[in-house]
């Protein structure tokens, strides 16, 4: 898939820029386009479930409640994870579509948090550069 603002195919890995430190200050979050998959307690970190619901109420149930209110494309039931749904345009749900920033950046799944450490290239990622306009 490629980002919707910016042309970075987040599919080819290959195309990735190695990961330093600063690269986030003027990335536009291609990031935020790629699929994410959370477990139980993100979904708590996050609001989406109730801690009282995570406890006493089986995986597959969140699932089916989740997928209904549009907040989770899939749920794989042998490993109990959930993929969140994302936005038309591949982006995150939770990313801010103007200021392309996390809106929920304190609360961000475990997934989120160790990018690029963990993923499909580790220590490497789909960085796109902020461009100026009319380019």
């Amino acid at each position: 898939m490629k980002s919707s603002i910016y042309i970075v195919d987040v599919d080819r890995t290959d195309t990735w820029t190695r990961y330093r430190n600063g690269l986030c200050d003027n990335c536009v979050a291609n990031c935020c386009t790629m699929p994410v998959e959370v477990k139980l307690p993100d979904l708590v970190r996050l609001e989406l479930v109730d801690p009282f619901e995570a406890e006493h109420e089986a995986p597959k149930q969140i699932a089916k409640r989740l997928m209904k209110a549009g907040l989770v494309q899939h749920f794989n039931f042998k490993y109990e994870i959930f993929t969140l749904a994302r936005r038309a345009n591949g982006d995150c749900h939770f990313l801010d579509a103007t200021t392309r920033r996390c809106k929920v950046y304190d609360k961000r799944p475990n997934t989120c948090r160790k990018h690029p450490q963990v993923g499909p290239r580790p220590n490497y990622c789909p960085f796109g550069a902020k461009t100026a306009p009319g380019r």
